[in-house]
């Protein structure tokens, strides 16, 4: 098959966020004997694609072609609406441009990749198939960022209805976004969950990093460890410096949180820190995907938080998969799908949002218990491999486009 893969926040292993699942699929198409082309912006990618306003490499394969269009979470949001739009105008000439391919794939968030997508697909004749990582724009609207029955707000949930009528496929992250999906009147029979992955080879059980433990003085320590995005969104800012104080003023030293990761919210957590003198919590900055691998063997527990907003139950973290992979325990604080698979397999605790106290004692009863750690580290591991190999998530990708190919040739 050609592929045309549309993702404005394409990005490698050497970046520093984990947004790298079109890049692992991307990369496994080209092995399995696609071609593939890659449509984004230049945000994710190194300096060459900084230099000029269209900029097209070859990466391990993959043909990428991107437009320069800068995005960080920092931004305010009307700027980050204008870097959408931006992007969208730029990849859809990329993807006019580009050779006719036999299949279309784009990815959210944001939303808007799917005008490009679509159109891509309109001037090609090839069918559209189009990712669901967020249920974009009810997150929005849930987080405060737009308001639930404003214009923009509106336009967006018309825009998201339009991408799911015309799409030949949808493929969603998590059971609730195969829900949200199939809520707003797609037919069912279209709709796919293919979850985010662990990648059991980049994440592993192992030694703890000698390096790590020497730099932030972690031996002898219960590590807590977290790495991802810092955001509004993540709600670290609230629930983890609490926890900290509360475990600082039980008087266990032995416990320390290292949280390594960059974001909006970021200064807040900080903040905290030094308000409160919490040496237990130890913030280790940004980390390239490919190195955090040895942060997650250097933890015994792994924490992935979210803001106490209902929406974000539905989310496929990333950073929940790594835990996995990694044999680490999970520590979770929604109650959607990642709370029952964390406690069906015996893989981790799971806490309610924004409870500090519920956080700090899950982590006490933890560090009291490394039988119970090992137990559930082994069963994370097991989990992974059983079910959310990246290897059989990208051949499920797969498989949806060839059948969506086969159906639009009988047509």
């Amino acid at each position: 098959m050609r592929i045309l893969y549309i993702h404005q926040f394409f990005a490698t292993r050497e970046s520093d966020l984990g947004l790298i699942r079109s890049y692992e699929f991307a990369r496994r198409m080209v092995e399995a004997g696609h071609q593939v082309t890659m449509i984004t912006s230049s945000s994710r990618l190194p300096e060459q694609f900084q230099r000029r306003v269209f900029v097209r490499a070859e990466v391990d394969g993959i043909d990428v072609r991107s437009v320069r269009v800068r995005y960080s979470n920092q931004m305010p949001y009307a700027r980050r609406i204008l870097s959408f739009l931006l992007f969208t105008a730029g990849a859809k000439w990329l993807g006019i441009t580009a050779p006719r391919p036999d299949v279309v794939l784009a990815t959210s968030t944001p939303l808007t990749v799917g005008v490009p997508g679509l159109i891509a697909a309109w001037v090609h004749g090839a069918p559209f198939v189009f990712e669901v990582r967020d249920l974009w724009p009810e997150a929005a609207i849930q987080m405060g960022a737009l308001k639930r029955g404003g214009p923009l707000a509106t336009l967006a949930k018309a825009l998201e209805r339009f991408l799911y009528r015309r799409a030949a496929a949808v493929i969603a992250l998590s059971p609730g976004m195969v829900a949200g999906v199939i809520a707003e009147g797609t037919d069912p029979a279209r709709v796919h969950m293919v979850p985010n992955c662990s990648d059991i080879d980049l994440f592993h059980p192992g030694p703890r990093d000698a390096k790590l433990v020497r730099r932030f003085h972690l031996a002898h320590k219960f590590v807590v460890a977290y790495a991802g995005a810092i955001g509004p969104s993540n709600g670290l800012e609230h629930q983890v410096p609490q926890a900290a104080k509360l475990l600082q003023g039980r008087g266990r030293d032995d416990i320390v949180f290292l949280i390594a990761g960059d974001g909006k919210s970021l200064p807040l957590l900080r903040e905290a820190k030094e308000r409160d003198s919490l040496d237990n919590l130890v913030l280790a900055g940004s980390m390239p995907k490919a190195e955090v691998p040895a942060l997650t063997r250097t933890a015994d527990v792994l924490m992935t938080l979210f803001a106490d907003v209902p929406i974000l139950a539905t989310n496929s973290p990333n950073k929940f998969f790594d835990a996995l992979a990694s044999g680490v325990p999970v520590i979770v604080n929604q109650p959607g799908w990642t709370k029952d698979l964390v406690e069906e397999n015996d893989a981790g605790v799971a806490v309610p949002a924004a409870d500090p106290f519920a956080l700090a004692d899950a982590i006490e009863r933890l560090s009291d218990d490394r039988a119970a750690v090992k137990r559930m580290g082994r069963n994370a591991r097991v989990l992974a491999e059983r079910r959310f190999s990246r290897d059989e998530m990208a051949a499920e990708v797969i498989r949806i486009l060839e059948d969506v190919v086969t159906e639009a040739k009988v047509r």
